[in-house]
């Protein structure tokens, strides 16, 4: 059948903060030169905004920018940062830096606690109102190139198809969306943004990117407790000292606080859960009193870029770009990116609007690659491009390291370290087998302060027509059993924070209660329809065995207010 198709001067895959400032930027643009360029955003969550998931504490630089007087639009950034604590956690003490003594680019004064997520609603308000054909529920699902191997859009995913490969009444072809350039802002991991990566060449002399799980939770709390503008991160328990990582506590709008954890995903130990560190973490004394008498109102996890500098591809190919965490702009000290996102987005924009102009189309926005090296991007991943992979020495070796080259540039003499240090070997290649590592024993879940996955899935929204193809896909069908299992004591089961994964035994019940499962009968299940989209499962699997690709349109998480 033949699909049908519409065309546009950009399609942008991806309705986040990179997606839809390139889209604002595109049309301000186009008005200013009093010409017509045609912009289309494609989101695969139900709404804009319904899988944003960030701290955050957003710096304002490129909304500065982009809309000038975004205070007097409206923008929902009305908590300013008014207090910053970094603590480092011992089992049962804090131990607080003084604010003198770390690096001023950690300094959050001038920056704002909000949801990403509202912010980007807001944003997509503004593309809409400048002419912007915004689709959300539309997954693209497929890149298409012309005759020359270029890139010439991208197709949304059929609707209506069943698990068996049928389709069903309500069955949908997907459409053809083309155009002069596709802009690639589908977030950490998209699974687009790896294809193109992989087609191109694109990674061809750079480091293997690296990733974090983040964790979060949105808390209604007591008034007493409530400390807007508050801004607090640390370091240390729960986690070794050989496991990066850290948390963030920010108090915000009217009674709110944002809560969550990351862990770095090179760990080695294939025991640990990061959702089970993020309950204990809450439990912590200096910790669990700002969550006395509250209510936990929403749950989310998201994977995140933590490579930097070394890690960012060659952006721009044939026919479109890379933007956004797609291309892996995370300031990891600062666990900020969406303001180096939002100026990519303006920047490859500025790349199309020339390219456009002069009546070119699927060529090589060259431009928009050079253009990031020599912003403020560049300089902002610059000094703290050395950060991350020093953590391979531990972590008190390595954020005294860290912190070192952060104040050598912050007092202007970061070109006596002009060296760069490398990552090494990807996340998915760091897991020691199971009977090397010791064993992690959880407590179990309170229901008040501590929670199990799935009453946190439940939070999260998330919703997937259960009778259609697993978006989750195994390459080899065996591995999970015979190499992840037997290997690694089946780690998927637990680096999954949404309770994806299972490996249950097929065996007949043993008539003894102490007998021990058959190993040979067990299996692995996957609860598709729990997925929130994080994309630990496609970065973490020990032989990348997993393969994420985009549900149908609408699927996922509905995150209020993340």
């Amino acid at each position: 059948m033949t699909r049908e198709s519409m065309d546009y001067d950009v399609v942008i895959v991806g309705g986040g903060p990179s997606g839809l400032a390139a889209a604002i930027r595109l049309k301000q643009l186009a008005s200013a030169a009093g010409r017509e360029v045609s912009v289309c955003v494609l989101e695969k969550g139900s709404e804009i905004g319904a899988h944003i998931l960030s701290g955050a504490v957003i710096d304002p630089r490129a909304l500065s920018e982009l809309v000038p007087d975004w205070q007097k639009q409206g923008a929902p950034l009305d908590t300013p940062v008014t207090e910053d604590r970094f603590l480092v956690l011992t089992t049962d003490r804090a131990w607080r830096i003084p604010n003198w003594a770390l690096p001023r680019l950690m300094d959050n004064h001038g920056n704002f606690v909000a949801s990403l997520g509202n912010l980007c609603r807001w944003l997509g308000t503004q593309a809409e109102t400048l002419g912007v054909e915004i689709y959300p529920g539309f997954a693209a699902a497929e890149v298409l190139f012309d005759e020359h191997g270029a890139v010439a859009g991208v197709a949304t995913g059929d609707m209506g198809i069943a698990k068996d490969g049928t389709h069903k009444p309500d069955y949908q072809q997907g459409m053809e969306l083309r155009a002069k350039y596709t802009l690639f802002a589908e977030g950490c991991r998209g699974s687009l943004s790896q294809e193109l990566m992989k087609r191109f060449a694109l990674r061809d002399g750079v480091d293997p990117q690296k990733y974090g799980i983040g964790l979060k939770e949105l808390w209604q709390v007591d008034a007493s407790k409530h400390r807007k503008g508050l801004v607090v991160h640390s370091q240390g328990w729960p986690l070794d000292s050989r496991t990066g990582g850290g948390s963030f506590l920010y108090h915000f709008g009217d009674g709110l606080v944002s809560v969550g954890f990351v862990v770095h995903l090179n760990y080695e130990n294939p025991h640990l859960s990061p959702f089970d560190e993020f309950q204990r973490f809450k439990t912590h004394p200096a910790i669990r009193d700002t969550f006395a008498g509250g209510k936990r109102l929403a749950y989310g996890a998201r994977a995140i870029s933590e490579g930097g500098l070394q890690s960012v591809p060659k952006l721009a190919f044939p026919g479109g770009a890379l933007v956004g965490d797609a291309a892996g702009f995370l300031n990891v000290p600062r666990i900020k990116g969406s303001h180096n996102a939002m100026k990519s987005g303006m920047l490859a924009a500025e790349a199309a609007f020339a390219a456009l102009g002069e009546s070119r189309a699927h060529d090589e926005l060259a431009a928009y690659d050079a253009g990031w090296r020599t912003s403020w991007i560049h300089d902002d991943l610059w000094k703290v491009r050395n950060v991350k992979p020093g953590l391979r020495w531990g972590m008190w070796l390595g954020s005294l390291h860290g912190g070192f080259h952060m104040w050598m540039n912050d007092l202007g003499l970061g070109k006596l370290l002009p060296w760069t240090l490398r990552h090494g070997k990807p996340d998915c290649e760091s897991l020691r087998p199971a009977a090397q590592m010791p064993r992690i024993e959880y407590p179990k879940p309170d229901g008040t302060l501590t929670f199990d996955k799935l009453s946190s899935v439940f939070l999260s929204n998330t919703n997937h027509e259960e009778d259609q193809p697993s978006h989750l896909r195994l390459r080899d069908a065996s591995i999970p059993v015979s190499v992840n299992l037997a290997l690694y004591d089946g780690p998927e089961q637990r680096y999954c924070p949404a309770g994806v994964y299972e490996f249950v035994n097929d065996a007949p019940p043993a008539t003894d209660p102490e007998a021990t499962m058959v190993r040979g009968r067990m299996r692995l299940q996957i609860n598709a329809q729990n997925c929130v989209h994080c994309k630990t499962c496609d970065i973490k699997d020990p032989r990348q065995n997993i393969h994420w690709v985009v549900p149908e349109g609408g699927g996922g998480p509905n995150y209020p207010g993340m």
